[in-house]
């Protein structure tokens, strides 16, 4: 009898600590998905944004009409370099990179933004900034009415 109690009583004691290794694994798990959640999430942030700019941007180029076709009624188109020009200008003022493209008929301006996030959590598993990028377009309308209201 005095050897069943020996075991009973060692068997106890061997468990101890096992619930330490399980809680230990949980909160790594819970980090690992609270940090993804957070650079998930603000890497849309940085999506959205980077989309922000390149349709500012794309706006900016569509404001460069070139003026001899349109006072002589040609036709309403934007001049080529000066577009390109102000939309490379807007992206600069916002601390953007990106690229600028004009339609061959010279009524939309296409802008790709081109960025990064930094990340806060991921960087812990070696993934230290995630890439960006953002598109805006901007067509010329000219000589076109809004629909009136209920229709």
């Amino acid at each position: 009898m005095f050897v069943s109690h020996r075991l009973g009583e060692r068997a106890r004691f061997d468990d101890r600590g096992g619930i330490t290794v399980f809680v230990a694994v949980c909160v790594v798990a819970l980090i690992g998905i609270i940090g993804v959640a957070v650079d998930g999430g603000s890497k849309m942030r940085a999506v959205e944004r980077a989309d922000f700019i390149a349709a500012e941007a794309a706006r900016a180029g569509g404001q460069a009409i070139d003026p001899a076709k349109a006072i002589s009624g040609e036709a309403v188109v934007v001049d080529p370099a000066d577009a390109v020009a102000a939309a490379r200008s807007y992206l600069s003022s916002v601390g953007a990179t990106g690229t600028v493209s004009v339609s061959g008929d010279g009524k939309s301006l296409t802008v790709t933004v081109n960025d990064a996030y930094d990340t806060k959590f991921l960087s812990v598993v070696g993934i230290g900034s995630l890439t960006v990028a953002g598109h805006g377009e901007a067509t010329l309308l000219y000589g076109v009415t809004a629909p009136e209201e209920g229709s």
